[in-house]
């Protein structure tokens, strides 16, 4: 389906609605496609439940603390090598 900006604004939900069963709608100015307005689909990363049941990973449905990696203290800031790299 293409509809043109003028016609989306006035009409996002119908079009968004569209969108949500299935459908993908081209946005035209001056009759000329100038984006694409597609779903999200639902999906399950089954590739973490994968690593879940394996044992690889642990997962104890709460947010997620981060690895603990040690990072080397070289005695200098990352700002400052940023600044530098800008000079």
């Amino acid at each position: 389906m293409q509809v043109s900006v003028r016609e989306l604004k006035a009409h996002l939900s119908r079009y968004l609605q569209e969108v949500r069963s299935g459908g993908t709608v081209e946005i035209s100015s001056h009759r000329k496609v100038i984006a694409r307005l597609t779903g999200v689909p639902l999906t399950t990363d089954r590739g973490i439940s994968r690593l879940i049941a394996s044992g690889t990973a642990e997962w104890a449905g709460g947010k997620p603390r981060g690895a603990s990696i040690a990072t080397a203290d070289h005695g200098r800031s990352v700002s400052d090598s940023v600044l530098d790299d800008r000079a």
